[in-house]
């Protein structure tokens, strides 16, 4: 597989994979390779090298392949309370019973591909395209923190109240950013995820 590489800056490098796992895994295998960067960053189809060396990198990133990158990341489990408000219509979306959209959700294990949009806010990827429901045509003006929603094909959590226009689907109370822990995200790039009903 050829990657697309582009020089980003005066020492960047802006590297496009086919989708967020993709990128979340070549973000993961650089830091286990020990790719010299200041700092590594992957989103929804790209990583980002900063402070990087372009022609090793290059050279490193022939030594990847995507069919054999798994991410490696921490496992949390977040347990979550079924009750949002726009269940039944996530349901009716899918076709199926709200007891149904939960038993689906659980059964995905979820990536964290990258954190956006408010400090901690994970983007988690890893369910079917088939699933992807719109966001709200209108957002909210205030998503309580902890709420669990779905946007496309991602999942996210609120980590603090804001504005949204996910479909909220439930909540927990887990706390998924704070400052004083290292790192102050709990579903930092790379983290695998599983809801859990309670």
């Amino acid at each position: 597989m050829t990657l697309l590489v582009r020089r980003y800056g005066a020492s960047a490098a802006l590297v496009e994979v086919d989708g967020a796992l993709q990128a979340a895994a070549l973000a993961d295998w650089a830091r286990i390779v020990g790719v010299d960067a200041a700092e590594i960053v992957p989103a929804a189809r790209t990583v980002l090298f900063d402070g990087v060396d372009l022609a090793r990198l290059e050279g490193l990133l022939e030594g990847w392949r995507p069919t054999s990158a798994t991410v490696a990341g921490a496992f949390v489990e977040i347990p979550v309370v079924f009750d949002g408000p726009d269940l039944a219509d996530v349901a009716a979306r899918w076709g199926v019973g709200r007891d149904e959209v939960v038993g689906r959700l659980t059964s995905y294990e979820l990536t964290s591909a990258f954190c956006g949009f408010a400090p901690g806010f994970a983007y988690l990827a890893g369910l079917p395209e088939e699933l992807a429901v719109p966001r709200l045509a209108t957002p909210r003006q205030r998503v309580e923190a902890g709420s669990v929603g779905l946007a496309g094909s991602w999942c996210g959590i609120y980590p603090t109240a804001s504005p949204g226009g996910w479909r909220i689907l439930g909540h927990t109370d887990v706390t998924l950013w704070d400052v004083e822990l290292d790192p102050p995200a709990l579903l930092a790039p790379g983290t695998r995820v599983v809801l859990r009903a309670c």
